[in-house]
């Protein structure tokens, strides 16, 4: 990037409000700070930063300025750090948080594949169904299913993961293959009672997301027993089909109503911290997403 320094130095001015802690920050003298801006300035033909002896204000000229050159200049700074750090291999504990259910359909077998390329890299799960704190939990990153209101946190979207109705072919032969979402009332469901949508199902009808209200005589407050029981036949249910990827293949259950299918729900990898995370826990999620986009239905 032509005039990296004088770049460095106007945005350091500009978000600190003067020219003496903005060479704090970025660890040079004043005058070369001082004389930095005032390169940039000249090269642009603008007055960048309004300067007097109390204070340093960015003029309109400054404003537009950073808005652009902030983002490019930190995905610079980012890539040149990226490209240094793949001369380091990843090594030291990486403690990853995730769902439950999801680890051992997806991610163990992604983890096992990533130690074996990085053997200097130990890994440690910690699973949960619930969205934990990740400093409290001390973890690396979490992947996050659904989506995330305004944390803090850092983060990288993976993919997106689809949610059917799906059925077992003897219950299928003995009520018949439902042909509209409507058509739930007429049919024993099997429900997730720990769901914030219980009893509730969501379709693409007409162009719009619609609830269809369903029920049956079969529930469980746990997702394996809920995917146990449509495959014994009790009734249909709705998942994300990532967790009924084996039982597809075999044959046990096989989704439904697909023209109606909602978009799917993305999945994130998050993180805390800066900007930048450590070499083991970006070069995981690279891994990850490499993996997720090639696999996930």
């Amino acid at each position: 990037m032509e005039n990296a320094d004088g770049i460095a130095a106007f945005l350091g001015v500009y978000e600190h409000g003067s020219l003496t802690a903005a060479a704090a920050r970025l660890n040079r003298s004043l005058q070369s700070t001082s004389r930095s801006l005032l390169a940039l300035e000249r090269e642009l033909g603008v007055e960048l930063i309004h300067r007097t002896t109390r204070r340093c204000t960015p003029t309109e000229a400054g404003t537009a300025f950073y808005e652009k050159a902030k983002p490019a200049f930190e995905a610079l700074r980012a890539a040149k750090l990226d490209a240094a750090d793949r001369r380091v291999e990843p090594a030291g504990l990486l403690r990853i948080g995730a769902s439950v259910q999801f680890a051992p359909a997806y991610l163990v077998p992604v983890v096992a594949a990533f130690m074996q390329r990085y053997p200097k890299v130990e890994v440690e799960l910690a699973l949960s169904d619930s969205f934990v704190d990740l400093i409290d939990a001390n973890l690396d990153l979490a992947l996050r299913i659904g989506e995330l209101g305004d944390s803090g946190l850092r983060v990288r979207r993976l993919g997106a993961l689809r949610r059917v109705v799906y059925g077992a072919p003897s219950y299928l032969d003995r009520a018949g293959t439902p042909g509209h979402p409507d058509e739930l009332r007429q049919h024993a469901c099997v429900l997730r009672t720990t769901s914030d949508a219980d009893g509730r199902w969501p379709f693409l009808i007409d162009g719009k997301v619609r609830m269809v209200r369903v029920g049956g005589r079969f529930r469980a407050n746990h997702t394996a027993a809920v995917t146990s029981a449509v495959a014994e036949g009790v009734g249909l249910g709705f998942a994300p089909i990532w967790q009924l990827r084996d039982l597809i293949a075999a044959g046990s259950v096989r989704p439904l109503l697909e023209s109606y299918e909602v978009p799917p729900v993305p999945i994130h990898a998050v993180w805390s911290g800066g900007l930048r995370a450590p070499a083991k826990t970006r070069r995981f999620i690279e891994f990850l997403g490499a993996d997720l986009k090639r696999h996930l239905p």
